[in-house]
């Protein structure tokens, strides 16, 4: 008789495999809704701007060969390789956590990465020098796209995780120093 495999249990009652799953879900589905809303705005705001709250929202088509906040303009195709090491770092990284809210978090961030080196690796002007297509635009903040707000909502939440105290993560134990 064989012994079965017994899977890995959290603290949070999740398996390796069903964090795995769910953030191979979440990542897909950043990467596809990233890359469906920038296909609608190259074809729908070629001609101009949207308003969509007064003048204060609205959807404009812009490019960026920059990374955040337009920074380093011109190094696009380092700023792919550097996604590439990121997108890497961050896979084994949600393979490996096991806190179900930093696997939502980190694969939000992952999807973000992936779209927007999606748009470098295959988007005008060619390989590893494509622009960002940003549309969003709000008052007083740059231009941003889906895998942009999907990378600072995953930010956000993993700052808060760290930030925030909970009984359920393992504490040192007051018989242990630090």
């Amino acid at each position: 008789m064989t012994a079965k495999p017994v899977p890995s249990v959290a603290a949070d009652g999740s398996s390796a495999r069903s964090r795995t799953l769910l953030g191979g879900a979440i990542v897909v589905g950043v990467v596809a809704l990233d890359q469906a809303t920038k296909a609608w705005a190259v074809s729908e705001l070629a001609s101009g701007p949207v308003s969509i709250i007064g003048s204060d929202v609205e959807l404009r088509l812009s490019r960026n060969t920059g990374g955040a906040f337009s920074l380093f303009q011109g190094y696009t195709p380092l700023l792919a390789v550097l996604a590439v090491l990121i997108a890497v770092i961050l896979a084994r990284t949600i393979r490996r956590t096991r806190d179900r809210v930093v696997v939502v978090a980190l694969a939000l961030v992952l999807g973000g990465a992936l779209g927007n080196l999606g748009d470098r690796v295959f988007r005008s002007p060619g390989f590893l020098r494509g622009a960002v297509v940003d549309f969003v635009r709000l008052p007083h903040w740059p231009s941003f796209n889906v895998a942009d707000a999907a990378i600072t909502i995953g930010a956000v939440v993993l700052v808060i995780w760290a930030l925030w105290p909970s009984r359920t993560r393992e504490q040192p134990r007051p018989d242990r120093a630090p």
